[in-house]
């Protein structure tokens, strides 16, 4: 079997993420989109309702588990039997970053590769920290995140 995880934050998930999902899933016979912990970030949403709002977008695709995990993710990556990390990359300032931590899991974990693919143009000034700021302020995301996620947004700033 073909598995792929692809880990992130995703607080919120917008439709940037969901770029990527949608063209690297028929590529695998099964994609865990997973939430590794962070103690680095502080999140609008809970790991919990990010988890929630996800599974209602992805719905649609029976091939996708959405999880959250405590390990490291190419640890999480072997304790499922993925063989591939997907990254997305808006930008090139988001290489440098990327390409350090790729090389790190592949210096953990030699069995694992990273997948790096690059936004679609339409969406690649996206960002989940842009989509915040301009929901917080009352703008309209709703061009940027799926319908779910612009409702939760709208009461999370209430």
């Amino acid at each position: 079997m073909n598995i792929a995880i692809y880990p992130g934050t995703f607080d919120p998930i917008t439709n940037g993420h969901l770029d990527i999902i949608k063209r690297v899933y028929p590529l695998y016979d099964k994609i865990y989109v997973v939430i590794p912990s962070n103690v680095n970030k502080n999140n609008l949403f809970t790991v919990d309702e990010r988890i929630t709002l996800i599974k209602e977008v992805l719905k649609e695709y029976p091939n996708i588990e959405v999880c959250k995990t405590e390990l490291l993710t190419v640890d999480f990556a072997s304790s499922v039997k993925a063989k591939t990390i997907i990254r997305g990359l808006r930008m090139v300032s988001d290489f440098e970053y990327e390409l350090q931590m790729a090389t790190i899991n592949k210096s953990l974990c030699s069995d694992i590769e990273t997948i790096f693919l690059m936004s679609s143009h339409e969406v690649s000034f996206l960002s989940s920290s842009s989509v915040k700021e301009i929901a917080k302020f009352k703008g309209d995301v709703s061009k940027f995140v799926p319908k779910n996620v612009e409702l939760a947004l709208i009461d999370k700033y209430k």
